[in-house]
C-alpha cells in the first residue's frame, strides 16, 4: 500500500453536476429550472413568508386581540327566582297537599325544600349535571329552600337566607395523592465508615484543661545536660589558661 493508491470510499464522493451542456447531459437547455418564470432567472431569492402578492398569512391574522383561557370554568346557571317559582307550583316532586301549609300553620314550622343540581335537572332548569352549577340571584324568594351548589352569587345567597332557608357551597373534587414510594436506604459510603473508626473521643471536663508532665520528668533533664556538658572537649584557649593557673 503506497500514498498513490490511496482512493476514497465508494459513494462517498460524486461528481458535481454540470448543467448547461446539451440535451445529451441530461440538464441542457434550461438546465433544470424548468421554462421561464421567476424562479428560471438569475438572482431568484423569494422568501419563504411570500405567497405570490396575496395577503400573507401573518397579515391575515388579527392580533392583540385577548386569548382563550384553557381553565375557564363553565358553569351551569339558575336564578334563584325560577328556583322558588318551580319549589312553590310543586314542580320538584313535591306533592302540593303534603307540601302547601295550612292556613293555620307557621311559615317557620314549614320543613325547605332540598334542591340541588339533580333536582333541578329533573325540572329541566338545566341541561345536565356534567358542568358545575352556580345560582345567580335575579328574581324573588318567596319559598324556604336548602340548596346545595358549587358556587352562589352575593345577592342569590342573601336572598335565599333572608326567606328562612339556607345554602352549601360543594367542595371540588380532588383527586386522591398517589402514593410516594419507598426509598431504600442509602448504603455506607467508605468515607463514612472511616470517619466512625478514626474519631477520638473527647477528653472529659473543659477543652482548656492542660496536662502537667510527672514531676520526675522535668527533674530528670538537667542531670541529662549537666552529664552532656561535663564529657564535652574544651577549647585551646581555655586549656592554656588553666595550665597557666595551675603553674602560677
Amino acid at each position: 500500500m503506497k500514498l498513490h493508491d490511496l482512493r476514497p470510499a465508494p459513494g462517498s464522493r460524486r461528481d458535481r453536476t454540470r448543467v448547461g451542456r446539451g440535451i445529451a447531459a441530461g440538464k441542457g437547455k434550461t438546465a433544470g429550472r424548468g421554462t421561464k418564470g421567476q424562479k428560471a432567472r438569475a438572482g431568484a431569492s423569494i422568501p419563504a413568508w411570500f405567497e405570490g402578492g396575496q395577503t400573507p398569512i401573518h397579515i391575515r391574522v388579527p392580533k392583540l386581540r385577548g386569548f382563550k383561557n384553557r381553565f375557564k370554568i363553565q358553569f351551569s346557571v339558575v336564578n334563584v327566582g325560577v328556583i322558588s317559582e318551580y319549589a312553590a307550583a310543586g314542580r320538584f316532586g313535591v306533592d302540593l297537599e303534603t307540601g302547601a301549609k295550612s292556613a293555620k300553620s307557621k311559615p317557620s314550622d314549614k320543613a325547605p325544600q332540598t334542591v340541588n343540581a339533580e333536582v333541578l335537572a329533573s325540572a329541566g332548569l338545566i341541561g345536565s349535571t356534567d358542568r358545575p352549577l352556580k345560582v345567580l340571584g335575579q328574581g324573588d324568594v318567596t319559598e324556604k329552600l336548602f340548596v346545595a351548589a358549587d358556587a352562589f352569587s352575593a345577592s342569590a345567597r342573601r336572598k335565599i337566607e333572608e326567606a328562612g332557608g339556607f345554602v352549601q357551597v360543594l367542595a371540588p373534587e380532588k383527586a386522591a395523592p398517589e402514593p410516594e414510594p419507598e426509598r431504600e436506604p442509602e448504603p455506607e459510603t467508605d468515607g463514612a465508615r472511616f470517619e466512625a473508626t478514626t474519631s477520638e473521643p473527647e477528653l472529659a471536663g473543659s477543652s482548656d484543661t492542660t496536662l502537667e508532665a510527672p514531676a520526675g520528668a522535668a527533674s530528670k533533664e538537667p542531670e541529662a545536660a549537666e552529664v552532656s556538658t561535663e564529657g564535652a572537649p574544651k577549647s585551646p584557649r581555655k586549656r592554656a589558661a588553666k595550665q597557666s593557673g595551675d603553674e602560677a
